[in-house]
């Protein structure tokens, strides 16, 4: 047996501050961050009132004790840095909105007669942020994200993400816009220790490490997630040496030390700013409180009084406020100063957000109206406006193309129209055009921007849906639909949901494009059709073109869309010629607007994708048993922007209506379009909707079975000849 030793070489430091570093600070940096602490202490303490008056609905979870891991590192950054929290995030955004609001160099103590001037800006940086947290029109997201969905643009806040772990992809991405965009900016990720167990942690990082994107990644190890220690949650004791596994050096810093906090930021800001790629710290904490409320967690027997007084004793708001008295920097008046601004700051918030009167109440007069809920789970459409809509038929002269030849042509031709479009994905950057060629020819004209990623659906999905809220268009290729469960959070938690959760604040210009791959004995986990998935979260809009044509018409839609569109393509198209325009790829088709494939006086069927080239082909059998089948190819199908007009339209003629997919029963669209049609057109029916679907089970490997559960040509036929002769069922 030969031995080799392997080098595993991780650059990781402990800092610890003394006097000297204080003393650098300077009294007006000291005193910034002095009044950041203060504030953040005393607004979580007034929403905690506010929450047992019930003023607050939903959870609060605080970050008392937690002051200084966000006013210190946060100070550190310039203006036009990005930074992304947690659910756990008052304080960084408090921090955030505040030094936005005020000038660089801002002094607080600089105002006449000893008191502090703080702006009016930041006063209403402080009000609106109370007013999100309580769920009112005013806040950054018009009360819709309340305490754990927090974003401001304006100020450099991605959002903040309830989801443990959740928002580190989305960091990543915007951290690969800056990168690709050359703005000079950082983005710096703020999670908890419960985070770093979490599989979005390590995909993220892996890819930052990989692309060396300017992004700190920034551990709040306060030892607990609700109740659990962090030594109970992971193998390792120090959470910071996994950087290690993604090429990035860490620091240690505990999070009373504000100097180290400070210092430590701006380490890790400097050496990513030179090009070194990511970072992270790992900052040692401690929450006062239990995980949310105002009870400490002794209360709750997961940890005892003593561990909380030893805490207790290094808070870091006091430390701060004695350290900078004996050392000189700030008087002891001044320190009330700070005090007192920090506190009337916070209660002119509560002022605003509140009725006058003995016990708190909302303000009336703030609450968003019930009636807007339904806006803003996706764009209202003002940048389609302008675009060139056009049908087969006004294009007289036309080519042959295969389809996937179309998808890369398209594809090529935003690569050249527009530099914020790039494209990525497992193998996308292989064999000259990806595993199906669905790239073919763009690897090599477009060698950075056809990215292969690692096998990491998560990350490479949550890094797409980062870059697209900081300004990129990314093309994202999923590589078997089955594979959108493995980056499930990333998108539907994510993607799919932040525009309304936001409060309409960010646009999210994203193609999705996946493979079905039913009929290829690929079997129950590479096979599956997720359309029935997709349309449950309204914030994607779902193309499922049947040809070319309507493909590359689509496609130049949903480039031009500021929502997010998943393409869904059937293998079987794949290698089959379809008519195209001869020179133009320009020209775009609507969303919401199906096709009239072929007219009849019998039966509606609405059918996407490939099943529209089956039920054409099925027509003539149709016809020689005596029904005349009015085909409607819906091209996009997503639930609300289904074209229920065309579908109103055609059963006025035909009095019955069915559904007919490829999906597995209860897996599509069938029964829940269904149920929309009942309610919209019960007077023109003359039965209920049929639903024509495959088995409700996962497709088999077997080919005799793999069939058997694939809805089949016979069948087909033989139900639509019954609701068309109005004996079905």
């Amino acid at each position: 047996m030969t031995r080799e030793p392997i080098s595993a070489a991780f650059e990781c430091e402990q800092w610890r501050s003394g006097e000297r570093e204080l003393l650098e600070l300077g009294p007006a940096l000291a005193a910034r961050v002095l009044f950041t602490m203060t504030l953040i202490n005393r607004f979580e303490h007034a929403l905690l009132s506010l929450k047992n008056a019930d003023c607050v609905w939903g959870p609060v979870h605080t970050s008392i004790g937690q002051e200084a891991v966000a006013a210190a590192p946060i100070a550190a950054l310039r203006e036009g840095d990005l930074i992304a929290g947690s659910h756990r995030a008052h304080h960084q955004f408090l921090s955030k909105v505040l030094y936005h609001a005020v000038a660089p160099d801002w002094n607080p103590l600089e105002a006449p007669g000893g008191e502090v001037s703080v702006p009016e800006a930041a006063a209403e940086a402080v009000r609106r942020t109370m007013a999100e947290i309580m769920g009112l029109a005013p806040g950054y997201c018009g009360g819709r994200g309340g305490s754990m969905h927090l974003r401001s643009s304006e100020a450099g806040v991605l959002g903040t993400n309830a989801i443990v772990g959740g928002g580190i992809p989305l960091a990543t991405g915007a951290a690969f816009a800056q990168k690709r965009l050359g703005t000079g900016r950082v983005v710096v990720c703020f999670f908890g220790d419960g985070a770093v167990n979490q599989g979005s942690f390590h995909e993220a990082l892996n890819l930052a490490g990989l692309w060396k994107l300017p992004i700190l990644y920034f551990i709040e190890n306060n030892h607990y997630a609700v109740g659990t220690r962090a030594e109970a949650a992971a193998a390792v004791s120090r959470l910071s040496v996994r950087a290690g596994s993604y090429a990035m050096p860490a620091l240690i810093v505990e999070g009373y030390d504000v100097p180290a906090l400070y210092g430590a930021t701006a380490e890790a800001l400097g050496r990513i700013r030179e090009g070194g790629g990511p970072f992270l710290v790992e900052a040692l904490c401690y929450r006062h409180y239990h995980h949310a409320g105002d009870r400490p967690g002794s209360a709750f027997g997961y940890r005892d009084k003593e561990e909380e007084a030893r805490y207790l004793e290094k808070d870091a708001l006091k430390l701060l406020a004695a350290e900078v008295q004996e050392l000189g920097l700030i008087d002891a008046g001044a320190v009330r100063a700070l005090q007192r601004a920090a506190d009337e700051v916070v209660q002119g918030a509560v002022r605003y957000c509140t009725e006058e009167g003995d016990t708190p109440v909302v303000r009336a007069a703030l609450w968003p109206k019930g009636s807007t809920v339904r806006e803003g789970f996706r764009s209202d459409g003002r940048e389609l406006a302008a675009l060139r809509y056009r049908e087969a038929a006004d294009f007289p002269q036309t080519r042959q193309i295969v389809f996937s030849d179309a998808i890369a042509e398209v594809t090529g031709r935003w690569l050249e129209r527009d530099p914020a479009v790039f494209v990525l994905g497992e193998e996308v950057a292989n064999f000259g055009g990806g595993a199906y060629g669905a790239t073919k020819g763009l690897p090599k004209r477009f060698p950075d921007r056809v990215l292969n990623t690692p096998i990491s659906e998560a990350g490479f999905v949550g890094l797409a849906g980062g870059s697209a809220m900081a300004g990129l268009k990314p093309v994202v290729e999923i590589m078997f639909p089955d594979f959108t469960l493995v980056a499930a959070d990333q998108v539907f938690n994510q993607i799919g949901k932040a525009r309304h959760m936001y409060g309409g604040t960010t646009d999210l210009p994203l193609v999705a494009r996946t493979r079905i791959a039913a009929g290829c004995g690929y079997g129950g986990q590479h096979s599956m059709d997720p359309i029935g998935l997709f349309a449950l979260f309204p914030g994607w809009r779902l193309a499922a073109p049947s040809n070319a044509f309507d493909y590359i018409g689509l496609f130049n839609t949903a480039m031009n869309s500021l929502d997010p569109v998943l393409f869904l393509e059937h293998h079987s198209m794949y290698a089959k010629k379809f008519p195209v325009p001869t020179e133009d790829l320009e020209y775009c088709i609507p969303f919401g607007r199906a096709r009239l494939a072929a007219a009849g006086t019998d039966i509606t069927v609405l059918a996407y994708g490939a099943m529209t080239g089956r039920l054409l082909a099925l027509r003539q059998e149709l016809e020689q048993r005596g029904v005349s089948a009015e085909v409607l190819d819906l091209r996009t199908v997503d639930l609300p922007g289904i074209d229920y007009e065309a579908i109103g339209t055609s059963l006025a003629k035909t009095g019955v209506v069915a559904v007919v997919e490829e999906a597995a029963q209860w897996q599509g669209l069938g029964e829940s379009l269904s149920a929309e049609i009942t309610g919209r057109f019960f007077d023109l029916l003359d039965g209920p909707p049929g639903c024509i679907a495959s088995l409700p089970v996962p497709p088999p490997v077997s080919r005799v079975l793999e069939q058997a559960a694939l809805v089949d040509d016979e069948r087909i036929l033989r139900d639509l000849e019954a609701m068309a002769k109005r004996s079905w069922r």
